[in-house]
């Protein structure tokens, strides 16, 4: 009996993961800018530390922007008029998640920039 519960629980979370993916446009920005970090960081090799931060980074994200849109569906579930407060609610989740984006976007500089000097270093030469 455990066990189907278990099993249910995951279903709903893995429904909940789709349809952030299938309604929410700022969710399938931040998972293309996944795969493109994830490709980078296979093509350059970086470090397993690296690849560790690279990956709660990611995941960080992801699970803001889910927390984000729960949010907001929650507040529209409230109340379907104007509330200052109902705003207040949503601005305040969709800056969470802005804040831990750019975080992101300087950690991604800070793994990537050494990586991208040595490849562009190696191509300058190469073309001597």
């Amino acid at each position: 009996m455990r066990w189907k519960r278990f099993v249910a629980s995951v279903w709903y979370a893995l429904n909940g993961i789709r349809l952030a993916v299938c309604y929410e446009r700022n969710m399938r920005i931040h998972l293309v800018a996944a795969i493109i970090v994830v490709v980078a960081a296979a093509v350059f090799r970086v470090s397993k530390m690296e690849w560790l931060v690279l990956l709660i980074t990611i995941g960080i994200v992801i699970s803001l922007e889910i927390v984000n849109s729960a949010i907001e569906r929650t507040v529209d579930l409230v109340t379907d008029e104007y509330r200052p407060l109902a705003k207040e609610a949503k601005d305040l989740a969709a800056g969470a998640v802005l804040v831990f984006a750019f975080l992101s976007i300087i950690i991604g500089i800070s793994i990537f920039l050494p990586y991208l000097h040595v490849f562009f270093k190696n191509s300058l030469h190469f073309h001597k």
